[in-house]
């Protein structure tokens, strides 16, 4: 059994993708990150930077003592070595993997992140801020689109944990500021991952964790995912 601890964000998305796709026996325990529950010290135990997501693992391969890993891209890396799926064997091959992998934690993730952030949370709108982090999500959206263009998936011919990685942030393209038609290679890759059963699945989770949604205008909300303070 895997405790999932879960907010239905791109982050979130990442495991439950992993977890509908390989069938792997979990629980999800909610982390309501509008509420400040990621500051608990009780989560803090399990994901020292105070961010989401996070698993426990009460079954590790070494036997032993339940294993807490943070960081998405961690997660996902542990998760395909423990099941040996959605990661290949080849050394080459596992190396691209981990490029993408690695090119979604360092760069389309917190730029997609910034960008949601001035445009959508930031208590006062600054142009300068907002247009550089559309701008360069959309030259990232480009480095993906070109990568696709004779492939089916990021790797290769096979769904990876490179492609769990990203998807949950391009899905998001309405809200990055981005016409997801300007990227044809893009939006094919898109539509099929948004076909499989297990994303379907992994996404229904995420609907019912967090419904009814607090609105992003709530001022409670604001003081927690953009504090004028950050200490």
């Amino acid at each position: 059994m895997i405790d999932l601890h879960y907010w239905p964000t791109p982050n979130g998305h990442k495991i439950t993708l992993f977890l509908e796709e390989s069938g792997l026996d979990y629980r999800v325990r909610p982390v309501d990150i509008t509420n400040g529950e990621q500051f608990r010290p009780a989560f803090l135990a399990i994901s020292p930077n105070n961010r989401m997501p996070a698993i426990v693992d009460h079954a590790p391969a070494d036997g032993g003592a339940p294993l807490s890993v943070f960081e998405s891209g961690a997660i996902l890396s542990y998760l395909a070595d423990k099941t040996g799926r959605f990661v290949p064997a080849a050394p080459r091959e596992r190396v691209v993997v981990n490029e993408w992998l690695f090119w979604q934690v360092g760069g389309l993730g917190p730029m997609a992140g910034q960008n949601h952030h001035f445009s959508r949370y930031a208590p006062v709108k600054i142009p300068y801020a907002i247009e550089r982090y559309v701008k360069e999500t959309a030259r990232l959206y480009g480095v993906l689109d070109r990568r696709l263009a004779d492939r089916a998936f990021i790797a290769g011919d096979d769904y990876t944990i490179a492609d769990m990685a990203c998807y949950p942030w391009i899905e998001q393209h309405a809200m990055q500021q981005q016409t997801i038609g300007d990227f044809p290679n893009l939006e094919r890759w898109l539509a099929a991952i948004a076909a499989r059963p297990a994303t379907r699945r992994a996404y229904a989770i995420g609907e019912a964790v967090s419904h009814p949604e607090r609105p992003i205008d709530d001022p409670a909300v604001r003081r927690v995912l953009a504090p004028a303070d950050p200490r």
